[in-house]
């Protein structure tokens, strides 16, 4: 079963934003869905400092998943 992003789905980023300070692989938090395919993806560091709070379109996220899950 294919699963969509959802809010508060943990997230990596498929490419650099030299724009927002921000590389391929960082992980953020999604925070707010404004269309299917767009979301608010909040950046924060170990202090729970937020760093970068970016609207992102799905092709440039990849959700993480700790679970195990079936290939589609």
């Amino acid at each position: 079963m294919k699963r969509g992003f959802q809010l508060y789905d943990v997230v990596t980023l498929t490419e650099d934003l030299p724009q927002h300070s921000l590389v391929r692989g960082q992980v953020g938090t999604i925070v707010e869905q404004y269309s299917p395919s767009a979301f608010e993806v909040e950046f924060v560091d170990n202090s729970g400092h937020t760093y970068a709070l970016v609207t992102l379109q799905s092709s440039q996220l990849l959700v993480l998943r700790y679970e195990m899950a079936q290939a589609a």
